[in-house]
């Protein structure tokens, strides 16, 4: 056990795999990250900082893939994720003029409230910015929510937790077939909305019109309207849908 005299004031550096460092040096400074340490000979070794975040990178094993997503990573706890995000899409939209959402490097959907979002850097890691008081997690969704409801908390994790976009889509679609008619107006609208965004990340335009028809349907007020509309990312998605405030 450590002596209670040592300072508590360790740091941890994240060293991650790295199969494209050009690649990595330039998608860091993109976003703003200043290059501490940059070596590819006789070994690679490149550093990141950007305020109190720090990231080094050494080569991958001749094995590794960034197919996957899943190289390696760390989790970066912060006050608030949304300043963060902000900046990155920012960042991203000037340097590559639209923000990186497929592929490699990317970075995920942010939503108003949501407590973290990954980045994907170009070998597949994933650095995950968590917000320091998110809530504990309950996968399948909350037990001290009911019908829809909890199959929206459900498809809230599956979507900012586990990163499964078809999964989070499948599981509102059961919700709502079993669930839809004794909801709430503003849970469908929640649903329908979750829905159109992901079928449009999914590239599943086909069943685009038949679910913002639904959504026209619906009568809410003006606060459910705003509850909606923050459920996107892009509230501009609902536009052609969502119907005027009652």
């Amino acid at each position: 056990m450590l002596d209670e005299r040592v300072p508590p004031n360790e740091t941890t550096v994240p060293l991650l795999p790295c199969v494209a460092p050009e690649e990595t040096l330039a998608f860091w400074r993109a976003l703003g990250f200043a290059v501490t340490y940059e070596q590819q000979k006789p070994y690679l070794y490149l550093a990141f900082q950007l305020r109190g975040i720090q990231l080094h990178y050494k080569r991958a094993a001749a094995w590794v893939q960034p197919t996957d997503d899943n190289t390696g990573g760390c989790l970066v706890m912060v006050d608030a994720v949304a300043p963060y995000h902000a900046a990155f899409v920012a960042a991203m939209r000037a340097t590559y003029g639209k923000v990186l959402a497929k592929g490699l490097p990317r970075i995920t959907r942010y939503r108003a409230g949501a407590s973290r979002f990954t980045v994907m850097d170009p070998s597949g890691n994933q650095i995950i910015f968590i917000q320091r008081d998110e809530p504990d997690v309950e996968y399948g969704g909350s037990k001290q929510l009911q019908g829809l409801a909890r199959v929206l908390d459900n498809a809230r994790i599956l979507r900012e937790f586990k990163h499964d976009d078809l999964a989070a889509f499948r599981a509102l679609q059961s919700g709502l077939r079993r669930h839809g008619a004794t909801a709430p107006a503003v849970e469908q609208g929640l649903a329908l909305a979750s829905m159109l965004e992901l079928a449009t990340a999914l590239e599943e335009p086909d069943v685009v019109p038949a679910l913002g028809a639904r959504l026209r349907e619906l009568t809410l007020t003006p606060e459910e309207r705003r509850r909606v509309e923050s459920a996107v990312a892009d509230p501009s998605l609902l536009d052609p849908w969502l119907p005027p405030p009652a």
